[in-house]
C-alpha cells in the first residue's frame, strides 16, 4: 500500500473507533437511566378521582391514568409518610407504578404539598 492510502485507511479506523466508542457510550448511559428508575413508569398529574383500590390521574399531557395501590404501596407529602387518605381530588401526585397484568400498580405515591392551580 502506498503512503496515502496507508493514512486515509487509518483515518477512517479512527473515525469507525470513535463512533462506536460513542455508541457504547451512549447505549450504557440509557441502560444505566433504565436501571435507576427500576423500569418503573412514572405517571405526574393531578389526581381527578380515588375509590377503595385506584387513583385516576390526569397526566401534564391531559392523558387520563388509572393506578391501582395495595397494603404495599408506600404514600409519602413531602418527607413524611403518609396513607391513601392524604390524597384528594385535585391532589399533584408523582406515582411511581410498574405494569402488573396489563394495569399499572404503584409501588409509590408521592402527594404534592400543594393543590394544583385551580383547585383551591
Amino acid at each position: 500500500m502506498s503512503k496515502v492510502r496507508q493514512t486515509d485507511y487509518g483515518e477512517k479506523m479512527k473515525r469507525i473507533s470513535l463512533i462506536l466508542i460513542q455508541l457504547l457510550i451512549c447505549t450504557l448511559l440509557l441502560s444505566t437511566l433504565t436501571f435507576a428508575h427500576g423500569g418503573m413508569e412514572h405517571v405526574l398529574g393531578t389526581v381527578t378521582a380515588i375509590t377503595d383500590h385506584s387513583l385516576s390521574v390526569k397526566t401534564r399531557d391531559g392523558a387520563a391514568k388509572t393506578v391501582e395501590f395495595d397494603s404495599e404501596t408506600k404514600f409519602v407529602k413531602g418527607d413524611t409518610a403518609a396513607t391513601v387518605k392524604d390524597v384528594q381530588v385535585g391532589s399533584r401526585v408523582v406515582i411511581h407504578a410498574h405494569d402488573h397484568d396489563g394495569s399499572l400498580h404503584a409501588a409509590e405515591v408521592k402527594i404534592g404539598t400543594d393543590a394544583a392551580p385551580g383547585q383551591h
